[in-house]
């Protein structure tokens, strides 16, 4: 069977290559994008590759250990509609060149190009192609990685940057892939990597090597998962254009302007963030089972909780009672909390029966549900803020949302890899 021809594109430094182009004096210069201080969102969210090479982490540093990093450094606030559409724009540019276009995030692409591509060479023209498509129509750089299937592929685009191509066959895997860090294989975080460590395997070969019953031994599905990515073995497809990811979990996130100091606090917000989810659940016509809480403390280290409801639910009272259940079962006032989450999962449609409780109250709970439809459709008319909780009032600051909120605070998750 003839191997299939899988490509990545990754715009590099994709964020703040964009502000270079509106910010044409700071191209030759260190530049990070970041949230802001007066938001408690100083988290560096993108680097150009000159900050990079001062040491500066994306996700990791904030404002204040950038700067002290790179004292020159330039930072700028994002302007996330900006990055959309050149993101939108990017996928169009992909689509050129085939039909099965996947996103990785928002700045990285997978392409099959099996129908286009028959050897090494043509797989090399084709990625000097899209480079050159990239650098003429938007003015970004792009590493292109080509490879027998989408873990290689995403793998040798990361190889080389900026601006670069890497191509990985059949032929030459073992000798480029396998005595690579196992942080380089799609999968492996600093946790995954310790326990690889302390077991003796340091490369991406030895992972490839040990049986496979050892590595899910250790790691239970994900250690099946990670021998057969290390072994070139995964076989996933690039999806369709037009394929839409079934929504596995809707969740808000929010960092508040202080510290939430007791449970006061957590409830405020938690009403809050439980109204955004409920909302966004009848907007799918969906009902949830599980809810996760997050929770971040001001050492910035983030803890998840989660717990199932008796009764499938899209109401928000129903979601923030579960979910302060969840926060009081699980977690104690030892330090003030700088973020918390709601995430719904496990869901089934809203128009499904349920089986519930002999101390259930169905006919109450249709009554609330079409209370909140009414809600929704004078949101949507209004606006989201038109209609209020009367305890989102109690405190305004620790409550507030930006305009934008729903669409960069929403989440819809989906598996990466579903039939790996």
């Amino acid at each position: 069977m003839q191997d299939k021809w899988i490509a990545h594109v990754d715009i590099n430094s994709c964020y703040a290559a964009i502000e270079c182009l509106y910010h044409p004096e700071l191209r030759h210069l260190p530049v990070a994008i970041c949230g802001d201080p007066k938001l408690r969102k100083g988290i560096v969210i993108a680097a150009n590759q000159i900050a990079k090479l001062y040491g500066i982490e994306v996700g990791k540093d904030t404002n204040g250990s950038a700067k002290q990093k790179c004292p020159k450094l330039n930072i700028l606030f994002p302007r996330q509609a900006l990055y959309d559409k050149f993101c939108l724009w990017a996928r169009e540019i992909c689509l050129k060149y085939s039909d099965y276009v996947e996103n990785f995030g928002p700045d990285g692409f997978w392409l099959d190009v099996t129908e286009i591509v028959r050897d090494k060479y043509a797989a090399l023209r084709l990625a000097d192609e899209i480079r050159m498509d990239f650098k003429e129509t938007l003015g970004l750089t792009v590493s292109v990685g080509i490879s027998f299937n989408k873990i290689y592929s995403k793998l040798a685009a990361e190889l080389k940057k900026p601006d670069a191509v890497t191509i990985i066959t059949r032929e030459t895997y073992k000798n480029i892939v396998w005595p690579l860090s196992p942080m380089k294989l799609l999968g492996v975080d600093v946790k995954t990597n310790r326990i690889l460590y302390a077991i003796g395997i340091t490369d991406i070969g030895n992972i490839a090597k040990i049986p496979i019953e050892w590595m899910e031994g250790f790691f239970k599905k994900p250690g099946r998962t990670l021998h057969k990515y290390a072994s070139g073995e995964e076989k996933s497809p690039v999806k369709h254009k037009d394929y839409v990811d079934p929504i596995n979990s809707i969740g808000n996130t929010a960092t508040t302007y202080r510290d939430m100091v007791n449970i006061e606090d957590v409830k405020l917000e938690i009403s809050v963030l439980a109204e955004r989810v409920a909302s966004r659940l009848r907007e799918h016509h969906l009902k949830c089972r599980t809810i996760k809480i997050s929770i971040r403390g001001n050492d910035l280290k983030w803890v998840e909780r989660q717990g199932t409801l008796e009764t499938p639910t899209c109401l928000t009272n129903n979601i923030a009672k579960k979910a302060m259940h969840i926060f009081q079962k699980r977690y104690s006032f030892t330090k003030p909390l700088r973020s918390i989450g709601i995430t719904a999962s496990n869901f089934i449609p809203d128009d499904m029966g349920i089986q519930s409780s002999f101390f259930f109250d169905m006919e109450r709970e249709d009554k609330l549900e079409k209370v909140a439809h009414t809600m929704d459709t004078i949101r949507s008319i209004y606006g989201y803020d038109i209609i209020q909780f009367a305890n989102a009032l109690e405190d305004k600051k620790l409550t507030y949302r930006p305009p934008d909120y729903d669409r960069v605070g929403y989440r819809v998750g989906s598996a990466l890899l579903k039939d790996a």
